[in-house]
């Protein structure tokens, strides 16, 4: 059966095209384009999703919304056991905590950054405690990367799954020499024939 996903350019459904190819799963895209000049999701989103979030994903008669959520039931339910850790081992516990960290404690700071960009010095006085944490954030991660480049195990997991847009977004804002493994963790993503298959097929995406 094909699962269909709702993707919103630019955004955190690109990482589920990024798996579908790398699990080999049949897929077809409904695309969302945002507001040249809002940069917000278009009103055409909500029927896939009351909030207009993206990614949604359908499989069947069920739909599947949030990325952690996403990444697991297709790992789950569609051929990718490598890529998810054995539940009686001290790594599902790791695993558990990167599928919420990258989801919640990290993206909190982002999406200030982001929104608080679009006020100008009407966030002035947010801006040194936006970046102070940001920064934390990044650095955090890069102490916590695996030599190998991964936040679980010696291997891809879905954990780097759903950290790959948080890492992508430290490069964006100009962390890359500062978070070299979080760069590289980036670069090694990217040269994945299954990701390059994604970004063809999902359209423009960031600088890449």
């Amino acid at each position: 059966m094909t699962i269909t996903i709702h993707h919103l350019n630019n955004s955190r459904s690109q990482r589920i095209l990024w798996l579908l190819e790398e699990l080999g799963v049949d897929y077809t895209i409904v695309s969302y384009q945002r507001d040249a000049t809002t940069n917000l999701a278009p009103p055409e989103l909500k029927q896939a999703h009351p909030l207009g979030k993206s990614p949604v994903i359908e499989d069947g008669d069920r739909m599947v919304s949030e990325s952690a959520a996403i990444i697991q039931y297709l790992c789950e339910r569609h051929g990718g056991e490598s890529w998810l850790p054995a539940r009686d081992s001290a790594q599902w516990v790791e695993f558990l905590e990167w599928m919420q960290f990258g989801e919640s404690s990290f993206f909190v700071p982002v999406m200030l950054k982001l929104y608080s960009a679009r006020l100008g010095e009407a966030a002035a006085p947010l801006m040194p405690r936006i970046d102070e944490q940001l920064e934390a954030h990044v650095l955090f991660t890069e102490r916590q990367l695996g030599e190998g480049l991964h936040f679980v195990g010696d291997d891809w997991s879905a954990a780097d799954v759903l950290m790959s847009f948080p890492a992508e977004i430290a490069v964006m804002q100009g962390y890359a020499e500062r978070a070299p493994k979080l760069a590289r963790f980036v670069e090694a993503i990217h040269a994945r024939p299954a990701w390059q298959r994604a970004r063809e097929r999902g359209g423009p995406y960031f600088v890449w």
